[in-house]
């Protein structure tokens, strides 16, 4: 911020600087090209999208060198004398003012009065076909730093930058600006005054443009262009007649890309007049309880502008949108009008809900005019809301860590439930875990529409787990349990024999919430947790509880198995085996053998295995040699060893552990 006594900024110094030949610019540019990019790339306007961004950053650099054998421009900043590194270099200080000038010239807009500058069109080179180039993404503070640098002008932002990346004094940033051509760089520096200065995240993988990511662009639509373009060559080729662009259809897209298909259909999707909306309570007397049921809520369903955007950008999403979409869901745009579930602002966003009968597709954009826009998708299809959790809730948005969700019209109050306080209450009494938790949870608030209070999410944390919140949905045939895995939607949590799952508590999920972990992330709608089996620990150490965890995906395929093992007076389950794509422990084989190596409080090691309640014998080999009949295998061992299980069914069949 400005300071109320300032002194006196010195004026720039108009004194030539030295000649510049082209051997001592070429090694400066080769030297300090990732830092001369990254100068570009900061000072570019946002408003231009990451991937060309890159690409403009790339070319200006490149074509700083000077086009003569020397350059005796009186503009370029003089070396320090006094300085060392790239700040004593002519060659540096020269290619760094041309990079600077080009850069600001490409962030100016185009006029009728003037031929556009070089620096103002698209770049020749480099180019780059199929893909779509972006630095790496960073933290919320390079977010927010990169926001507010785009709500300067360009000279602003360069002063800023050369503050920050180039450490450079008030009196030399003002040369540079000066020299770039700039009328009033006090003016620039003054703006820039007005950033909190954050010069370190400057330097982070964020504003990185040699560094990049390579993601594909739309598939289908360059499928579309080229079929396209093939067709328009055919018609001029015969005809000699030019194809116009497409008109303006009902309005501004926003960040959609531009219109590549026209058919009654596809025209039909992306009318916000046409959208399906449900009456408030027309789930009250409907049979269904899905998303089909769901009123339009929020106070912005009336802004067609908005929901026309939204629209837009999923039939057709630039290169300025972030997608992303649940394993196995189709991110293409919508096979006719969808269903409105929401629209109104949340935190900082505007937020558009739609359904389509398979997807719910989540649009969000920034309430200030930020330039791009999110879509997320996530498949639905079958969702209930009367037996079970999937059409309870959609997340509305997420912030610094915490979850907003919609929730349905029949839920009737909302709780959150910390799983491992959960888990500290049931260790300390009995062990079973169908035993009473210790916390109580909080009620979350709602507002009028259903928008939930935020609370901490459990989706992005990392490091060691300490928490794992669930959130509680009670409507008048029961409570549910479901958790936030990444989702649009949460997942519900169930537990008992696999074929007949029923609700879960907080207590029983506890011990086993922290694996949940591994199945973030991966379209998961159910996760069950079944205790197969209840083992007598040597030693007369107690007993222990034999689980498997089940998660099973929108898309069928995915599963994910894990065999826990919950020794008594431990507050927490242990992974000890797990598998992918595997019938165990499901309803179509709800068989089950896992085992462990187990060690007393005598120090002495055995090994403990435990299959489903049919098993009627279990056979160890390999590293330990040992067996028993019936489902519970103890016998002692050495540590590390390696053992394979083998198990017999009462109908005689095998099955395998899991590992």
């Amino acid at each position: 911020m400005q300071s109320q006594d300032v002194a006196p900024r010195p004026a720039p110094d108009p004194r030539p600087g030295p000649a510049v030949d082209v051997e001592q610019a070429e090694a400066a540019l080769v030297e300090h090209y990732p830092r001369l990019v990254r100068l570009a790339y900061l000072v570019l306007p946002p408003s231009l999208g990451r991937n060309r961004r890159v690409l403009t950053a790339h070319a200006l650099t490149q074509r700083a060198l000077p086009r003569g054998r020397t350059s005796g421009d009186a503009s370029v900043l003089p070396a320090q004398k006094t300085a060392e590194g790239r700040d004593a270099d002519p060659g540096y200080a020269y290619v760094r003012l041309r990079v600077l000038r080009t850069a600001l010239e490409a962030g100016r807009p185009l006029t009728f009065r003037a031929w556009p500058k070089r620096a103002q069109l698209p770049p020749l080179l480099p180019q780059v076909w199929g893909l779509r180039l972006f630095p790496r993404s960073g933290g919320a503070d390079e977010l927010a730093l990169d926001q507010r640098l785009s709500a300067l002008s360009a000279p602003a932002r360069a002063a800023y930058v050369l503050r920050g990346l180039e450490r450079l004094a008030d009196a030399d940033v003002l040369k540079v600006l000066a020299a770039a051509g700039e009328e009033d760089p006090e003016d620039a520096l003054d703006e820039a005054d007005e950033i909190e200065a954050k010069y370190g995240l400057l330097t982070s993988p964020e504003f990185d443009p040699c560094s990049l990511q390579a993601r594909p662009p739309d598939l289908m639509r360059r499928r579309q262009h080229m079929k396209a373009a093939l067709a328009a060559t055919a018609a001029v080729a015969v005809c000699g007649a030019l194809l116009g662009l497409p008109g303006d259809g009902w309005g501004p897209d926003g960040a959609a890309a531009p219109p590549y298909a026209r058919n009654p259909s596809a025209q039909a999707a992306l009318d916000p007049g046409k959208l399906a909306l449900v009456p408030a309570a027309a789930w009250q007397s409907s049979t269904r309880t899905d998303f089909s049921v769901w009123p339009a809520r929020g106070a912005l369903t009336g802004d067609k502008a908005l929901l026309r955007r939204a629209l837009a950008v999923w039939a057709r999403p630039g290169e300025s949108v972030q997608v992303s979409a649940t394993p196995g869901t189709p991110s293409g745009a919508p096979p006719g009008p969808p269903q409105l579930l929401y629209a109104g602002e949340v935190d900082q966003s505007r937020v558009v809900l739609l359904y389509d009968g398979l997807r719910i597709a989540r649009y969000a954009e920034a309430k200030d005019g930020t330039q791009g826009a999110a879509l997320d998708f996530a498949r639905v299809d079958g969702a209930t809301g009367a037996t079970g959790a999937e059409a309870n809730a959609v997340v509305l948005g997420r912030a610094d860590g915490n979850v907003r969700y919609l929730t349905a019209p029949w839920v009737r109050t909302a709780v959150v439930r910390d799983l491992l306080k959960s888990a500290v209450g049931a260790s300390g009494g009995s062990d079973s875990p169908d035993s009473p938790g210790a916390s109580g949870g909080t009620r979350l608030g709602r507002s009028a529409d259903g928008v939930t209070e935020p609370f901490a999410s459990p989706a992005q944390q990392t490091g060691e787990c300490r928490s794992w919140n669930a959130l509680e949905l009670t409507d008048r045939s029961g409570t549910r349990l479901t958790t936030d895995l990444g989702e649009l939607t949460p997942a519900r949590l169930t537990s008992g024999r696999p074929g007949q799952p029923q609700d879960a508590s907080a207590a029983t999920w506890a011990p086993l919430a922290c694996s949940l972990a591994s199945v973030r992330g991966q379209g998961v709608r159910t996760v069950n947790a079944w205790q197969y089996a209840r083992q007598p620990l040597p030693e007369a150490s107690g007993t222990a509880n034999w689980l498997c965890t089940r998660a099973d995906t929108w898309r069928g395929g995915g599963t994910r198995v894990l065999a826990q093992f919950h020794a008594q007076g431990q507050p927490y389950g242990a992974v000890v085996a797990k598998a992918e794509n595997v019938a165990a422990c499901g309803a179509k084989d709800s068989h089950v053998l896992a085992g462990v190596l187990w060690k007393s409080g005598t120090g002495d090691w055995y090994l403990l295995a435990a299959g489903s309640k049919d098993t009627e014998s279990i056979r160890a080999t390999g590293g330990v040699d040992g067996s028993t009949e019936g489902n519970l295998l103890a016998v002692r061992a050495q540590q590390g060893a390696q053992a394979g299980l083998k198990g017999t069914l009462a109908d005689g069949r095998s099955i395998g552990g899991l590992r």
